[in-house]
């Protein structure tokens, strides 16, 4: 077990929360110590919903301890059900639970004879083999075979929709800026002139599940949650399904391409080239953005991308494809999706970082001393520390990643967004250079960069004087070779000697 006050994954009961509360009339039970219950919080402060959140804990105290937990879970469960009239209550297992060894299947069985309005499920995730991401898909999924299995649906008498359509899976609680790419992504679908048959399990009732099979195709927008889903779909019900992200013109571009193939192969004839170059051309701004006087000075630029696989892969794309900028390296923490990961981004950036450890991300982002950096909050942070500026594009977020205003990342509208971010992430070298030369605001004190390992490097006050005299833009490029010059040969102190001798020394 390793103890980190740092994690870009959350335990598994996170994700299978997070499927709950997203669907509309359904509770979960979690049988828990008191301090585990961080969720409701949490969902309340980041997403800002007015209702409650479904989710009740079901404590564990030393009365449990000594007499068992059976009585109370079972209690809990039924207790629910006559409060809230939920149409699923969800149990879900936690670290605690899989120590104490408890029987929750068992305590499931014993509370659905009682309960009398709800169906109760166990959500079938190995607290210790799975994290977050992968739990919500596997709860998820297990929500949506039970229902599909309780309709009896037979493949052969579904009926498609009359007009064609599609099922938009994986919007969930959390997300990053995930109700806003769900109303960009049907506007997109709408204006392909399609019909959105169900969003699951965003505001989706488990009773509408049976629905699923009628849709033409599903949408598969993050891969980190839905795929399962999807794939179960398509070999259960013959369902094509989508797994491209929308995100970056180029992106949209194969995505809309690759529903007109589905749609041929199933008789409808359809030609999206039209569309696809006027929203190009003419509706995003991105695309002609990245042609500007003002994107061409960020040709060359170095950054480097971390976050999850759907996000960092697209960022990567788009960094790279479309506004020329170089990618130093790009990575990812979802492990389990190394090999998919790898096959998007190896022909857009020189290296590819798989890793859960961010003081090794954070080190790296050191090393390579990048313009910017597009990463998590995690990276946010970093690049704080170390005076590059960093646009968050993916989990773990923070509250001011849950915007009110509308922020999609998905769709031409989303492109937009991202340009902006882009563009906005980076500290222009003349902007920069002209505070220095008029009196601007620059005013911070010369602090040493570090990441993992403390630097007890100090600067004498004549060198401090020397190196405010050095454009912003490149003071701390500067700053580090000097303290890394400084550690090498053992100087405590610099001064304005050490600074000049690591000038020649280091040719910078």
């Amino acid at each position: 077990m390793k103890l980190a006050y740092w994690m870009y994954n959350g335990p598994a009961h996170i994700g299978t929360l997070r499927i709950a509360s997203s669907f509309k009339n359904v509770h979960a039970v979690m049988h828990a110590p008191l301090g585990d219950d961080y969720y409701n919080v949490m969902r309340s402060m980041l997403e800002r919903k007015r209702d409650f959140t479904p989710v009740t804990t079901s404590i564990v105290d030393r009365h449990v301890l000594t007499r068992g937990s059976q009585d109370k879970v079972i209690n809990n469960i039924i207790r629910k059900d006559r409060e809230e009239s939920p149409d699923l209550i969800i149990l879900t297992p936690t670290c605690t639970s899989s120590i104490l060894q408890e029987d929750l299947q068992n305590f499931v069985k014993r509370a659905a004879i009682d309960t009398i309005h709800a169906d109760v499920l166990l959500a079938d995730v190995n607290h210790y083999r799975v994290n977050e991401f992968q739990a919500a898909d596997r709860t998820l999924n297990q929500i949506v075979q039970f229902y599909l299995k309780k309709h009896k649906i037979d493949p052969s008498q579904i009926k498609k929709t009359q007009n064609p359509s599609v099922n938009i899976i994986g919007a969930v609680d959390l997300a990053f800026h995930n109700q806003h790419d769900m109303l960009e992504l049907k506007r997109l679908i709408t204006e392909l002139g399609l019909e959105v048959n169900l969003v699951l399990p965003q505001n989706c009732a488990v009773e509408e599940l049976q629905k699923l099979p009628n849709a033409w195709i599903n949408i598969v927008p993050y891969r980190e949650i839905g795929l399962s889903v999807a794939k179960s779909l398509k070999d259960n019900f013959d369902m094509p399904f989508i797994s491209t992200t929308p995100m970056g013109i180029c992106g949209i571009a194969t995505f809309i391409n690759e529903i007109q193939e589905v749609l041929q192969n199933q008789g409808y004839d359809v030609d999206y080239k039209s569309y696809i170059d006027q929203q190009t051309r003419f509706i995003s701004q991105s695309a002609w953005f990245s042609k500007s006087i003002d994107c061409q000075n960020l040709t060359g630029k170095r950054v480097v991308v971390f976050g999850d696989a759907t996000h960092a892969a697209a960022m990567t794309k788009i960094l790279s494809q479309e506004m020329g900028i170089k990618v130093v390296w790009s990575g990812t923490y979802s492990l389990n999706e190394k090999d998919w990961f790898t096959e998007q981004v190896k022909d857009y950036c020189d290296e590819i970082l798989i890793t859960q450890d961010h003081n090794l991300v954070g080190d790296l982002i050191a090393k390579a001393e990048p313009a910017a950096i597009f990463g998590t909050q995690m990276e946010r942070h970093c690049g704080k520390r170390l005076n590059i500026p960093c646009g968050v594009i993916s989990t773990p977020v923070h509250i001011q990643n849950f915007p009110l205003s509308y922020r999609p990342f998905l769709g031409y509208e989303g492109a937009n967004q991202i340009a902006d971010l882009i563009y906005n992430s980076f500290t222009l070298g003349m902007e920069d250079h002209l505070l220095e030369i008029f009196g601007g605001h620059d005013t911070r004190e010369v602090l040493s960069h570090g990441i993992s390992v403390n630097t007890e490097t100090n600067w004498s006050k004549e060198a401090t004087k020397e190196l405010e005299k050095i454009p912003g833009f490149v003071r701390g490029k500067i700053v580090r070779n000097t303290e890394k010059f400084a550690k090498e040969n053992d100087i405590s102190l610099i001064t304005l000697e050490v600074l000049y001798s690591a000038k020649e020394a280091l040719n910078t």
